[in-house]
């Protein structure tokens, strides 16, 4: 199993600093909420592939909240990042719903993905619209969202993020969901994208930071006072998320995070999720 276990400080693991004293967190059980057919079948096909592949750590684990809507917010390092994701989330007491490109959503497998609540992307067309009001709607209804803002794996040479789309920063504003940024360190030992080289090792060492959630109540209210929802804000908000990441990455790494992000390429990346979304 990963180990689910928190580097915090073990005085206050396992608490969030808004329950009273005395009281205790609901078991993750509870809090998952009702599993249905298709969840199930994901969880017998990921839970042991993501114990085989990843000896996952977490740090800060406490942070996650275990009940209402949850939009996380995390660098991009390999295209197996899902599945230790996928665990982060679960192991935290929650279910995870992705957004993901399209082309994964076909046949038998593409069925049992969209009954388990994950959101298609098209990319290259103006349905991309539908995936964020997807998003939204699910946020509406306390899920965890989780979304990666590069759009694809990113093209840094050293793995820092790269520069994000402001799908994201959408989402984290037009929605009231506790916005948590988490740094990720290791699926790309894994599967190194930049080499398009599968590394067959067990139990690769992965890490996730989980960060303080991001504040944006001023910004949301400014926006239900009229303020419009301009491309510069969502520049600043997008830049304000991937920055956290970055820090915690860097915290992870043991090493300076840049002080830019890694240009996007110009043209689409094979993965990408289409600009208005990712």
């Amino acid at each position: 199993m990963a180990e689910a276990r928190s580097w915090a400080d073990p005085a206050s693991a396992g608490a969030p600093p808004a329950e009273r004293p005395g009281s205790r967190r609901p078991g993750k059980w509870a809090t998952r909420g009702r599993i249905g057919w298709a969840f199930w079948l994901c969880i017998l096909v990921v839970f042991p592939a993501s114990t085989l592949m990843f000896r996952i750590r977490y740090r800060h684990g406490e942070r996650f909240p275990r009940r209402g809507p949850v939009l996380l917010v995390a660098n991009h390092v390999s295209i197996l990042d899902p599945l230790a994701c996928a665990r982060l989330v679960f192991d935290h007491g929650r279910m995870p719903h992705f957004l993901a490109k399209e082309a994964v959503f076909k046949g038998l497998a593409g069925s049992i993905l969209r009954s388990a609540g994950q959101i298609p992307v098209a990319r290259y067309s103006s349905d991309a619209q539908g995936a964020l009001a997807a998003a939204q709607q699910d946020l509406a209804v306390g899920n965890v969202v989780v979304i990666y803002p590069e759009g694809s794996v990113t093209r840094d040479p050293h793995w820092w993020p790269m520069e994000a789309r402001t799908g994201a920063a959408r989402l984290a504003l037009t929605t009231d969901a506790v916005v948590l940024p988490v740094a990720q360190w290791g699926p790309q030992r894994l599967h190194d994208y930049h080499a398009r080289k599968l590394h067959l090792r067990l139990r690769t060492p992965t890490d996730y930071l989980v960060g303080e959630p991001i504040d944006l109540s001023d910004l949301r209210a400014q926006l239900r006072a009229g303020r419009p929802l301009t491309a510069e804000l969502l520049k600043e908000t997008t830049d304000l998320m991937m920055g956290r990441v970055r820090d915690q990455l860097a915290e992870l790494r043991g090493e300076p995070a840049p002080a830019l992000f890694h240009p996007r390429p110009r043209r689409e990346l094979p993965g990408d999720l289409p600009g208005g979304v990712a």
